[in-house]
């Protein structure tokens, strides 16, 4: 009996074949990916991969796949990820991770950054219907809620719930997601966030996605920029 795959695991099979032996592989976070990694697993592909999650990086070291440390490499073949939102200009929202500074530069140093999303997730304009996430240095914080309010902006720090207070990044900065009331350009939001000082990243993409992997009515499309 055929089993019917759902678009996560279609994805998953589809940026598998675009995997060459002795390519240095970026994986990003989520369920595409540990689909993905059990596809690389099942091929006996003999990729090195990095990757900017951890949960990722635990996944692949189970199951016997060799994962390098991000800061060694300079240059990665071909990058995979997920996001909330990509658009048909390749601009890209990232925002429930915490670890788009990290992600980014993985897609930066990447020949091929390659989203992988359902048809739900893509659209001619970005919605904004996650927020967008800025990282920011401790110190920046004030300064830069001040700035956000003065821009009118709806915010507000990334706050635990098991703990007292903030969700950190990786690196032990904040987490700050701002609510995007009407459409504005994706590349002018986040030149304008970006221009902030104190400001690491913003988890906008709007220049590092080359390709998307997008799945509908059970087929997946390659759309390249």
């Amino acid at each position: 009996m055929e089993v019917m795959m759902n678009s996560k695991q279609l994805c998953a099979q589809y940026a598998e074949s675009l995997i060459e032996d002795g390519m240095i592989v970026s994986l990003g976070g989520g369920q595409t990916i540990q689909y993905l990694i059990t596809e690389i697993k099942e091929k006996n592909r003999k990729v090195k991969v990095v990757t900017p999650s951890s949960h990722t990086a635990i996944s692949c070291i189970q199951k016997g796949i060799d994962v390098l440390a991000l800061q060694w490499n300079s240059s990665i073949d071909i990058a995979f990820d997920g996001c909330d939102e990509v658009d048909e200009n390749f601009c890209a929202l990232k925002s429930g991770g915490g670890i788009h500074t990290l992600e980014k530069i993985t897609a930066s140093m990447a020949e091929q950054y390659i989203l992988m999303v359902d048809d739900t997730k893509y659209a001619p304009k970005l919605k904004y219907t996650h927020p967008v996430v800025l990282e920011v240095l401790p110190e920046a914080f004030s300064y830069i809620c001040a700035k956000l309010k003065e821009m009118n902006y709806v915010f507000a720090p990334r706050l635990a719930s098991n703990k007292d207070g903030f969700i950190l990044s990786e690196h032990g900065n904040i987490l700050i997601d701002i609510h995007i009331q009407s459409y504005i350009d994706p590349k002018e939001l986040y030149s304008l966030l970006k221009s902030m000082t104190g400001v690491i990243e913003v988890s906008l993409f709007v220049r590092e996605v080359t390709g998307i992997l997008l799945a509908s009515n059970d087929q997946v499309e390659f759309l390249r920029k």
